[in-house]
């Protein structure tokens, strides 16, 4: 079973360069924003450049890849130019993913800002069922969150409740964050079997289609979001070791966000490399 892994790269100079960079790197996926992370920009989208991405993809019978969402999207707001924005750039982000193989779109479910979870849900469900139609591509991915401030989704619970509110529920997913999870606190250190069978039981492991891997800052159940560098965090490399080991999980495609540059990418992927186990 090949080993799906990769990081998150700048889009900055295209796909093809990202494929290139995934390459140079080690690995044989990847991850990248939509548009400016920070800001609501969006550069035009270069259809060739995409289509020569998929060629080169398909040629090396290479994973699909990551395309996430900016962090400044925020479906459950209470205000309703902030959830229109939202509505609008997903809306451009899953028209874009019509160019590449079974690409996963992940975002982050968004914080209700004082309303509380319930409604919060209830507006994130809103928002996809108005962009979702019968021709949307590829998979969204629910992304698992710390529960910082009034984030959604730090809970298991939430991750279901959102995914049954939608009408198209195939083509939704989720993607969990070793460091979320942990600041969350499910406690992947000492009980990775326990947390895997909760999730399976609340919302179902065939929903799990991707696996960020980032070391945490922080103590269990901190819900402060503080990545680290693999192995120098709370987690230890023991964790890391087990998780792109682990028979539920070791098909799955994993995606560095720790806080590097490309040559500690590079290191990590191959470190990670190194702790795995193939048949």
């Amino acid at each position: 079973m090949s080993f799906l892994i990769g990081c998150h790269l700048s889009s900055s100079k295209g796909f093809v360069a990202m494929y290139q960079t995934m390459v140079e790197l080690g690995g044989n996926t990847f991850q990248y924003f939509s548009r400016n992370p920070r800001g609501s920009a969006k550069k035009v989208f270069d259809e060739a450049d995409a289509r020569r991405f998929t060629e080169l993809m398909r040629g090396d019978q290479l994973a699909s890849v990551i395309c996430h969402a900016p962090y400044t999207y925020n479906p459950a707001s209470a205000k309703d130019h902030v959830r229109e924005f939202a509505r609008m750039a997903m809306a451009e982000d899953l028209e874009d993913l019509k160019y590449f193989d079974d690409v996963l779109y992940n975002f982050h479910p968004g914080s209700h800002v004082g309303q509380g979870e319930d409604k919060g849900i209830e507006l994130i469900i809103e928002l996809l069922n108005d962009i979702i139609t019968d021709e949307t591509p590829g998979t969204l991915l629910l992304e698992g969150m710390s529960g910082k401030g009034s984030e959604i989704g730090y809970r298991f619970e939430h991750l279901r409740d959102i995914i049954q509110g939608v009408k198209r529920q195939e083509i939704m997913g989720v993607c969990l964050d070793t460091c979320h999870l942990h600041e969350a606190g499910y406690d992947i250190v000492n009980d990775l079997d326990g947390v895997l069978a909760e999730f399976d039981r609340i919302v179902g492991l065939d929903r799990l289609k991707a696996i960020h891997l980032n070391d945490s800052k922080n103590k269990l159940g901190a819900k402060k979001d503080r990545h680290e560098k693999i192995g120098q965090g709370e987690l230890g490399l023991d964790t890391f070791s087990l998780v792109i080991n682990h028979p539920k999980l070791k098909h799955l495609p994993f995606a560095l966000e720790t806080p590097n540059e490309l040559p500690g990418y590079a290191e990590e992927i191959a470190l990670l490399k190194s702790l795995r186990i193939d048949e």
